[in-house]
C-alpha cells in the first residue's frame, strides 16, 4: 500500500462526505484526517509538483479547533457539510494569505488579501484549506507548466501530464493528497485534469456560482463560459460541493443562475442516453471508444433508454466556434494584456526570446497572443460564428431537453507524456466546446486502461440539468468502480 498504514489508507480513500460524517460523530478526529493527507502530500509532491504553497501548521490548528468543538457539542448537534475536511484550491482563485500569481512571472510575489467567494464558502462549509495548486500560465493551456512554479506530473505516472489548467488539483485529488479540490474551467480546465488523473470533475452550467476574484477574469458574456467547480475522488461529493459553491446552502447564489433538482431524486429509468464517439473533431483512440461504448451499454442494461440520434453537424466546427467566441470575448482585454498582468507584452518579441530560452512565458499562450494580430486566423467579423454557436447551443439544448444525457469523450486519448499535447494542440476541444454552449458536464473515471492510465467519459445535459449529469456519474461509479487509487494500481 505504497508504504502507508491501514489507517492512512482508509482516510485517503474515503469521500469527503464520509470523512465529514465521521468527524461530526466523533468517530474520527479532524486532526488525524488532515495529518494523513499532509503525510501523503509530503510523500508524493516532490515528484508531482502539484501543491505550490502549503499552510499545514494553520490547517492542523484549525483541525484541532474542529475536534474541540465536536467534543464539546451536545448530542445531535449539526455541523457544516464538510466540517473538518481538508481541501485544496487552484492558485488563480484567491485564498487569503496564499500566492495569487496565476503562474505569471509579472505577478510573482502577489499574495491574496481576501478569499474568493468560492473559497469563503468552502471555509463556511467547514473545509480546511491545505494550500494552493499549480496551473498553466494564466490558465491558458492543457499542461500545467509555467515559469513561476514549473511542471506538474500525473498522479499515475509523473512522466505524463496532469492536464490543465487545473492540473495541480487533478494530480492532488488523483494521488490521494486531498479528497476534494476546487478548480476553474473555461475550456476543459477541470475536466481534462480530472480525466488524466482518474477522478471526478464537474463544470457547472453557465452562470452558476460565483467566479469573483478569479485571475484572469474573462470579459463580458465570456464570464458565463468560466465556471468554478469541484474535483473529487468520489461522485457523492459533487452535489454537496456544488451546493456550497453555488451558495445554495446560504441562500445567496453568486452567479446568474440557481441550482435546481437533486441527483438523489433522479430516476435513471426516465432518462434518454445518447453516446457519441464520432465527434467530428478528430479521431478518438480505440481504447476510449470501446470503454465508452461498453459503459453506455451497461447504463441501458440498467434501465436507461437508448437514443440513437446522430451527432450534430455543428461539432465539426468546434475549433472555429470556440476560438471566435473567445476572440469576441477578448476584444476589450486581449490575452497579451493578461500575460503582462495589465501591461501588454509583445508576443512576437517573446516568441523570439522563447526560441533561445529567455522568455518569461510558455509557448502556447504566446502563439495565441501572436495570433490576435492575424485576421486570416482571427477574422475581424466574428458575428457569423457567434450566431452559429448560438444556433448549436439551442439545437443541443432542445435535443437533450429535460430528460437527455450525452456521453462524449473527455479527450482523444489517455494522459500523454509531457509536451506531446503541443503536437496535437486542439484535442482540448472535446471538453472546451461545452463551455461556450454553457452546458453542465461531469467527467467520470472508468477504471484504468492498457497502460495503467485512467480512462473516462464526459456526461452532458441541457443547461441547468447539473443534477442529471451527477446522477449518471454516480451510477457509472457504482457500475465501473470509480477512482482507482494509484497506490493500489
Amino acid at each position: 500500500m505504497d508504504g502507508m498504514d491501514s489507517v492512512d489508507h482508509t482516510l485517503l480513500t474515503r469521500s469527503a462526505t464520509a470523512l465529514a460524517r465521521w468527524i461530526a460523530r466523533g468517530e474520527e478526529r479532524s486532526e488525524e484526517v488532515v495529518s494523513a493527507h499532509i503525510r501523503r502530500i509530503r510523500r508524493v509532491n516532490p515528484d508531482l509538483n502539484a501543491l505550490v504553497n502549503e499552510r499545514f501548521d494553520e490547517a492542523l490548528e484549525e483541525a484541532r479547533e474542529v475536534d474541540r468543538a465536536v467534543a464539546a457539542a451536545p448530542d445531535g448537534a449539526r455541523f457544516p457539510p464538510f466540517y473538518g475536511v481538508p481541501f485544496t484550491v487552484k492558485e488563480c482563485i484567491p485564498a487569503a494569505g496564499q500566492p495569487h500569481t496565476s503562474a505569471l512571472v509579472a505577478r510573482r510575489g502577489t499574495i491574496a488579501q481576501t478569499d474568493a467567494e468560492a473559497v469563503a464558502r468552502m471555509r463556511e462549509a467547514g473545509g480546511i484549506l491545505l494550500g494552493v495548486s499549480n496551473l498553466s500560465e494564466a490558465g491558458f493551456w492543457i499542461e500545467s507548466v509555467n515559469r513561476v512554479y514549473g511542471r506538474t506530473g500525473n498522479a499515475y505516472d509523473p512522466r505524463r501530464t496532469s492536464g490543465g489548467s487545473s492540473g495541480g488539483e487533478g494530480a492532488l485529488v488523483g494521488s490521494g493528497c486531498t479528497p476534494i479540490g476546487i478548480g476553474s474551467d473555461i475550456g476543459g480546465s477541470i475536466r481534462i485534469p480530472a480525466f488524466f488523473n482518474g477522478v471526478f470533475g464537474h463544470k457547472p452550467s453557465g452562470g452558476l456560482g460565483s467566479i469573483e476574484g478569479h485571475q484572469p477574469m474573462p470579459n463580458g458574456f465570456a464570464r458565463r463560459y468560466l465556471g468554478i467547480g469541484p474535483l473529487a475522488r468520489h461522485a457523492e461529493d459533487l452535489w454537496p460541493l456544488l451546493e456550497v459553491l453555488a451558495g445554495e446552502r446560504e441562500g445567496r447564489a453568486g452567479g446568474e443562475e440557481r441550482l435546481v433538482g437533486d441527483p438523489a431524486g433522479v430516476k435513471l429509468c426516465s432518462l434518454r442516453l445518447l453516446s457519441w464517439t464520432e465527434t467530428g473533431m478528430g479521431s478518438v483512440s480505440r481504447e476510449l471508444r470501446e470503454v465508452q461504448g461498453a459503459w453506455a451499454s451497461a447504463l441501458v442494461e440498467h434501465g436507461m433508454n437508448a437514443d440513437d440520434t446522430p451527432r450534430l453537424a455543428g461539432f465539426a466546427r468546434a475549433f472555429a466556434i470556440w476560438t471566435q467566441c473567445m476572440r469576441e470575448a477578448a476584444a476589450d482585454v486581449p490575452l497579451r494584456m493578461h500575460l503582462g498582468a495589465g501591461e501588454a507584452i509583445n508576443p512576437w518579441k517573446e516568441l523570439a526570446l522563447w526560441s533561445v530560452g529567455r522568455s518569461r512565458h510558455t509557448l502556447p499562450p504566446l502563439i495565441v497572443a501572436a495570433g490576435e494580430d492575424l485576421p486570416l486566423v482571427m477574422p475581424r467579423d466574428r458575428q457569423p460564428v457567434v450566431r452559429e454557436m448560438a444556433a448549436l447551443r439551442t439545437e443541443l439544448n432542445e435535443l437533450l431537453g429535460s430528460d437527455g444525457v450525452l456521453l462524449f469523450p473527455s479527450y482523444a486519448d489517455v494522459a500523454p507524456r509531457h509536451r506531446v499535447p503541443l503536437l496535437r494542440p486542439f484535442q482540448w476541444l472535446y471538453a472546451g466546446l461545452f463551455n461556450i454552449l454553457e452546458l453542465p458536464v461531469t467527467q467520470v473515471p472508468l477504471g484504468l486502461g492498457e497502460r495503467g492510465l485512467p480512462l473516462g467519459v464526459q456526461v452532458i445535459a441541457a443547461h441547468g440539468n447539473d443534477a442529471l449529469t451527477i446522477a449518471v456519474a454516480g451510477e457509472l461509479e457504482r457500475l465501473a468502480g470509480g477512482w482507482r487509487p494509484p497506490f493500489e494500481a
